[in-house]
């Protein structure tokens, strides 16, 4: 596969035919809409034709809420092993709560199209944020932890869930060892039954990185603890911070060379962002808040605009600027240029595979990307 990078005076109908590809093709490859419009800048995936290989990678997994529309989950089960079922949690009263929407419809179609659900408990409130009190109470309440193990137990043979991924986030210092206890227990539990048990690690660098997201994770702690580990490298840029790729991969590498050295790099997975962040300008601390943009909704918002793509060639990331109503814009998304660094990342690091948050919305240059990836690693 290759990348292009679009010129001024390009159209998909003259980059189809210097490449020898069809142009039906190349419009759905990159999800270019009716118009097939392009701007300076925009990088396109370029497929040949198909060469015979496995579709599935070693180890890929997506998260998604079981309201994910069909057509969106079909596809991408073509490219996933795993779909991480958003979310399962607990009450004060240690209660285990299943998604706001059944996910019966959801499991029927991951098993139809040969993938495995994988139940996520996580920590978060009734009104959808994680809620760092209920965690250290969870945590230090050895009843409340045996209700929940058992409730989780019953729900992953009611479900016919392939294992159990673990997202706690916002842990306490204090509260480390409790979580890996917590998470070692589970496993103990899920391995009775002969299931796995992941954990989502927020992105350190150190072993004492300051921070009310990093302290309370023991990368040492967690990784024995656990089968897999998923790193969530993303959300440097984020709604309320200041504006820069949501997952630089400068940073990105940083955090994957701090993990191997404290995890076994065959239970590790990288996170990677399906989803860019769009700032108005000037960005004020505190009051600036960005919201969520899907990479081809990006793509196609600069294209209509005219606006020219710029790449960072430190954080491998595209960004663009636009004017709307007199305000300035910038928006920072993925692209097969971000995707494909990201995927070297995978391969320097020899990491057993990648982890998507989240499969809402269809990004097919991502999994075309990882699927040629993963054929070129089986080849040698």
């Amino acid at each position: 596969m290759e990348i292009y990078v679009v010129q001024r005076g390009d159209t998909a109908w003259a980059i189809a035919r210097r490449f020898a590809v069809p142009l039906e093709r190349l419009i759905a490859d990159n999800q270019l809409g009716e118009e097939a419009a392009l701007t300076v800048g925009q990088a396109l995936l370029i497929r040949g034709e198909e060469r015979e290989r496995e579709r599935r990678p070693a180890l890929s997994v997506g998260y998604a809420y079981p309201f994910i529309q069909q057509e969106v989950l079909e596809e991408t089960l073509t490219y996933l092993t795993d779909v991480f079922v958003f979310s399962w949690r607990f009450d004060w009263e240690a209660r285990l709560i299943g998604p706001d929407t059944p996910e019966g419809r959801m499991l029927e179609t991951v098993r139809q199209c040969g993938g495995s659900p994988v139940l996520v408990l996580s920590s978060l409130d009734e009104e959808g944020r994680f809620d760092r009190e209920l965690l250290s109470w969870f945590l230090n309440d050895r009843e409340a932890q045996e209700s929940i193990l058992g409730q989780v137990e019953e729900a992953v043979l009611a479900g016919g869930y392939r294992g159990v991924d673990v997202d706690f986030e916002y842990a306490r210092r204090e509260d480390r060892e409790a979580l890996g206890e917590f998470v070692g227990e589970l496993r103990e539990r899920m391995h009775r039954l002969g299931r796995p048990v992941s954990v989502a690690l927020a992105p350190k660098t150190s072993d004492n990185q300051p921070g009310i997201l990093y302290e309370g994770m023991d990368y040492r702690l967690l990784g024995e603890a656990a089968d897999q580990a998923l790193l969530m490298t993303y959300e440097w840029g984020y709604s309320r911070g200041q504006p820069m790729a949501v997952a630089p991969v400068n940073l990105v590498r940083r955090v994957a060379e701090y993990a191997v050295s404290r995890i076994p790099r065959e239970k590790l997975i990288l996170g990677i962002p399906n989803y860019g962040y769009d700032w108005p300008l000037p960005f004020v601390p505190g009051e600036t808040r960005a919201k969520t943009v899907g990479n081809v909704e990006a793509a196609r918002l600069a294209a209509a605009l005219g606006a020219e793509i710029f790449f960072d060639e430190i954080a491998q990331t595209p960004y663009f600027y636009y004017r709307e109503d007199g305000i300035k814009h910038v928006v920072w998304f993925e692209d097969a240029r971000s995707i494909r660094a990201k995927l070297e990342v995978v391969r320097d690091f020899d990491l057993a595979g990648v982890g998507c948050w989240q499969i809402l919305r269809l990004f097919r240059v991502n999994w075309l990307l990882l699927a040629d990836a993963f054929a070129i690693c089986r080849r040698g």
